[in-house]
């Protein structure tokens, strides 16, 4: 059983690693890169704000891939081991349920997740590109963790909540982390050119909706295929 979901998550992590790599390629990376175009540049309207890095001159950059095959080789690589990790998890999920595990459940799950970690979060914290205002990291991930803990048992709740009391809970969860509220940014001022930043939302959600999609259909139909050869 465990080695049949490992072999099926991997099968699966492959087709998201394709599919994922090649959307990318003409939706998220050519906005992601036009953003960086004007990273550094000072937004309009904006009150300038001294450059600490240019003040004292021994500040070093953060690394990163090299533009091109590097960029392309880490940001694949990526796809593959979040693809992989998305399949085992949807796999364990459905193992747990204890029902028959198919290309139906597995799309059906993998819906459920990127409700869960994507779109319900992406309320609150939208997807973001390179140079925008944001808060705090530490307080954007723990809203993050809480929204996406909290949808996920929601959409649990409402999927197999037997009465009114366990579908009225999972309502509230859903809705409790909006009423507490994202961590707002110091301002909404940008440098780049304000209609990239609702592409790239649109953008980052139609693949972050293929990622999940494609990880539980591909991971459901591999588990089934391989537990009838087995």
């Amino acid at each position: 059983m465990f080695k049949t979901i490992v072999f099926s998550a991997f099968g699966a992590g492959l087709a998201v690693c394709l599919a994922v790599s090649a959307l990318q390629f003409v939706t998220t990376e050519p906005l992601i890169l036009h953003a960086e175009e004007f990273e550094g540049a000072p937004a309009p309207d904006a009150t300038p704000i001294p450059d600490a890095a240019a003040v004292h001159g021994h500040e070093e950059e953060a690394w990163g891939p090299a533009d091109g095959i590097e960029r392309t080789a880490y940001t694949v690589l990526a796809n593959l081991v979040v693809g992989f990790a998305v399949s085992l998890m949807l796999l364990g999920g459905m193992a747990i349920k204890g029902d028959p595990i198919d290309a139906r459940r597995g799309l059906f799950w993998g819906v459920a997740g990127f409700a869960a970690v994507s779109l319900l979060p992406a309320l609150g914290l939208p997807p973001e590109l390179p140079g925008t205002p944001a808060a705090d990291i530490y307080d954007r991930q723990l809203w993050w963790l809480g929204a996406a803990a909290a949808s996920a048992a929601g959409i649990g709740l409402l999927a197999f909540g037997r009465n009114w009391g366990l579908l009225l809970a999972g309502v509230v969860l859903l809705v409790a982390p909006h009423v507490i509220g994202a961590p707002a940014p110091p301002s909404h001022d940008v440098s780049y050119p304000g209609a990239l930043a609702g592409e790239f939302v649109v953008a980052s959600m139609v693949v972050s909706a293929v990622l999940w999609s494609v990880s539980g259909l591909a991971a459901g139909w591999l588990h089934q295929r391989l537990s009838r050869n087995g």
